[in-house]
């Protein structure tokens, strides 16, 4: 993983890991990058999370997901305690570098609160006439 260089503007530019065959990943100023995780079968949206170098590592060397917990600041393996693992059939970069797409097999729901998604709480969209059609 490159550490950093000085940009043109004399600031430290974010860190990236060079993947053989798919690009750079570049992770923002604090060492994270987001991950959608979908199901690999359905399209399904499962959650969202944040990976540094080390979870990546460790779901590229395991092929389950792992994550960087903001919060608490410490590694963790989705399903590690409650058995909901997510087995990683396949992990894309996107065209700038700077999100990851985890195409999963789930073996449980991907919410803390007992959701299949964490994306279970709808906004009501305010549609004029005739918009949206």
């Amino acid at each position: 993983m490159d550490d950093g260089r000085e940009g043109r503007d004399g600031r430290l530019c974010p860190p990236s890991l060079e993947l053989a065959g798919a690009g750079t990943v570049r992770f923002d100023e604090t060492g994270l990058v987001p991950c959608v995780v979908q199901e690999a079968t359905t399209g399904e949206v499962l959650m969202v999370a944040w990976m540094n170098e080390a979870s990546l590592a460790l779901t590229l060397s395991t092929g389950l997901t792992w994550f960087w917990s903001r919060s608490r600041q410490e590694l963790w393996n989705k399903g590690a305690t409650s058995g909901n693992i997510q087995r990683v059939r396949r992990l894309l970069v996107d065209c700038d570098g700077d999100t990851l797409l985890a195409l999963v097999e789930a073996a449980g729901p991907a919410c803390h609160t007992g959701h299949g998604t964490c994306f279970h709480r709808e906004i009501p969209l305010e549609l004029g006439a005739g918009e949206g059609e």
